[in-house]
């Protein structure tokens, strides 16, 4: 939920909001690491001040008389003192502990000591904290009585208020610096983002600033590479609707010029109708206008279907063409019969089988076969036929009839065009709504002869599933 809520934020805020953050978060691990860092420089210098110390006082250790003899160097000590700006401990014992000169009390070292390696540590004397330094090297010779390998312990201690003064100047310098770093990559981001961001604003402004009869393509001059993908899916979305709102007006057109005769006509036939008093010529007049009615329904019809095809879309499921085409076919039996044709079915070897809608396809098929029934003379021949070929489905249905002169079959599929040989009134959109139906389920409409160059074949193919997986 919380994501949603960053996403609907505009991309400026978006961006901030996890960079900012981000920034921050690096800078605070820098003052971290630069802390770390302080400390660590701080304990190595003043370690080998500390070391030096310890090298002093071992120097001045004497076993000459059999016993432990110390002469502490106490302007070193006073020196020493004014560097670490705090007090200052000192132990040299035997390792044993039996013999001990200093401060007694001073915190062990926590391992075992390594003969000429120091040891350092962070301890507590009497609740002060302290910085340790402990050594060892074997005694020569060693104290009277003892055999050789005694080793003595010299430590020395010093107060933490010069290291935690050093340390805390470096990490506050540092974190000045950090932050000054910081605000400046932070304004410099928002800089940057909000340069970066301008085409957008220009392209929000450009498409604000279009009317709604505005449908051309953006030009995409200018557009950064990343946002150039949602420009080219505008301007595709934006060529859909400027094809659909050509089909709406190309639909209001067809419909006034193709209805205004009929109309006309059955104005006419009414007027005659009204007219005429012999029962048997009105009569004549009604069957008229009623067949005239039955045309301009039709020719109504084929036009709302071929507006509903060209804008509505496609929901393809997986369908049986062989079984869907034996199913029509079927269906316009009795209507073939009527017209004395005869109707035949031959369906391919193999199920042909397609990603389409199988209203789209029955009305295709429809179309086809009433035209074919339609002008077809009286004991002609109709056959559906089904093959497959490179993978696409052939659905074909041909005829003995007129046909159509070949030098007119290229414009075969346009709205409203019908064949200069037509026997039959019609309007001319059998084909188109075919047409624009296969391409819509990506095939294509093809034209051809029927047997021994004669009559009338017209095809669907479309892809077969097996061919578009």
């Amino acid at each position: 939920m919380k994501l949603n809520v960053l996403r609907a934020l505009s991309l400026r805020r978006t961006l901030l909001l996890v960079l900012v953050p981000g920034l921050l978060l690096v800078g605070g691990a820098e003052v971290w690491q630069t802390w770390r860092t302080a400390v660590g420089a701080a304990n190595a210098a003043y370690d080998r001040s500390l070391l030096g110390a310890i090298k002093a006082v071992d120097a001045n250790i004497s076993t000459v008389s059999g016993g432990l003899g110390v002469e502490l160097p106490y302007r070193m000590l006073e020196f020493f003192e004014l560097t670490a700006s705090g007090r200052v401990y000192y132990r040299v014992a035997t390792e044993d502990g039996l013999v001990e000169i200093g401060n007694a009390h001073l915190p062990p070292p926590p391992r075992v000591l390594v003969t000429g390696r120091p040891q350092f540590l962070d301890a507590s004397y009497f609740d002060e904290p302290v910085r340790v330094g402990s050594y060892s090297r074997v005694l020569d010779p060693p104290l009277a009585g003892q055999t050789a390998g005694q080793r003595v312990v010299i430590q020395i201690a010093e107060t933490l208020e010069s290291r935690q003064a050093f340390t805390r100047a470096l990490v506050l310098e540092a974190v000045a610096r950090d932050l000054l770093l910081l605000a400046v990559a932070i304004g410099l981001m928002t800089l940057a983002i909000g340069w970066a961001l301008r085409p957008l604003t220009r392209l929000r402004n450009e498409v604000e600033a279009r009317s709604a009869l505005d449908l051309t393509p953006i030009v995409p001059i200018g557009i950064p590479a990343d946002v150039l993908p949602l420009v080219e899916a505008i301007n595709h979305h934006v060529e859909r609707s400027r094809q659909q709102t050509q089909a709406r007006q190309r639909f209001v057109d067809d419909a006034s010029h193709q209805l205004r005769t009929p109309l006309a006509t059955l104005t006419t036939q009414v007027g005659f109708a009204l007219r005429e008093a012999n029962p048997a010529h009105q009569h004549e007049a009604l069957i008229a206008i009623k067949a005239q009615l039955e045309e301009t329904v039709r020719q109504t019809n084929q036009m709302l279907a071929l507006a509903r095809f060209d804008s509505a879309g496609l929901r393809p499921e997986i369908l049986d063409a062989s079984e869907l085409v034996e199913k029509t076919t079927r269906e316009w039996w009795m209507e073939a019969r009527e017209h004395g044709i005869d109707l035949g079915f031959e369906p391919d070897s193999e199920p042909l089988r397609v990603l389409g809608e199988a209203a789209l396809l029955k009305e295709a098929m429809s179309n086809l076969l009433h035209n074919a029934i339609r002008y077809t003379p009286r004991g002609g021949q109709v056959t559906v036929q089904l093959t497959h070929s490179a993978g696409k489905g052939v659905i074909t249905v041909v005829d003995n009839g007129p046909g159509m002169p070949v030098e007119e079959r290229a414009r075969a599929g346009d709205r409203f065009f019908r064949g200069s040989n037509a026997s039959q009134p019609g309007t001319g959109l059998g084909l188109a709504i075919v047409r624009s139906i296969a391409e819509r389920h990506g095939g294509e409409l093809r034209l051809g002869s029927g047997a021994n160059g004669q009559g009338f074949a017209v095809s669907i193919v479309v892809p077969l599933l097996a061919a578009a997986g």
